[in-house]
């Protein structure tokens, strides 16, 4: 019974602070432009438009 407490409360600490952690990238990416945007997880080609192995990403 207290495995079954501390993975409910573990499991949403550790989503949210998760999602801390992407508004601090996001709002570090807009106070340095210079850096560029903030890469976000799976934004990349190769990794969700299906195009591994080729120089360019095009999404339609």
């Amino acid at each position: 019974m207290l495995d079954y407490l501390i993975a409910m409360l573990v499991i949403p600490i550790l989503m949210l602070s998760w999602l801390l952690v992407q508004n601090i990238a996001r709002r570090f990416a807009r106070a340095h432009p210079e850096f560029g945007p903030a890469r976000e997880e799976g934004g990349g080609c190769g990794s969700t438009c299906g195009c591994a192995g080729k120089s360019s990403c095009k999404r339609g």
